[in-house]
């Protein structure tokens, strides 16, 4: 995701999940938009810390977002934020709050990935 209207639109729209490090919002586009792939977008704001491990925790949630974009919808849109906790936490810690996350979204909107 790129465009902050995709962001807003998810997370104003979407179904929110918190986890202990990360919140993940889902929200399924409409028929009349179109959707080749899912979308998927982070925010990490600098409350998580120096840019540093703002960057960190960015590309630990980026590798572990690319293993799940395959059991999404082709118009899904995810957006995760992480929280400041986050900076201390391990990638294998963020695959199971990112897929505990997506389970509970997806059972809460009722729809199957």
């Amino acid at each position: 995701m790129r465009r902050s209207t995709e962001f807003d639109a998810t997370v104003k729209h979407g179904v929110r999940a918190v986890q202990r490090d990360i919140v993940v919002h889902v929200r399924r586009g409409g028929d009349d938009e179109p959707g080749e792939h899912p979308r998927v977008g982070l925010i990490i704001s600098k409350r998580v810390g120096t840019a540093v491990e703002r960057h960190r925790v960015a590309r630990r949630l980026r590798h572990v977002a690319r293993q799940m974009v395959d059991d999404l919808h082709p118009r899904d849109q995810v957006v995760i934020r992480a929280l400041p906790s986050s900076r201390h936490v391990s990638s294998a810690r963020f695959e199971q709050q990112l897929r505990g996350g997506l389970r509970r979204a997806f059972e809460s909107a009722g729809t199957d990935r």
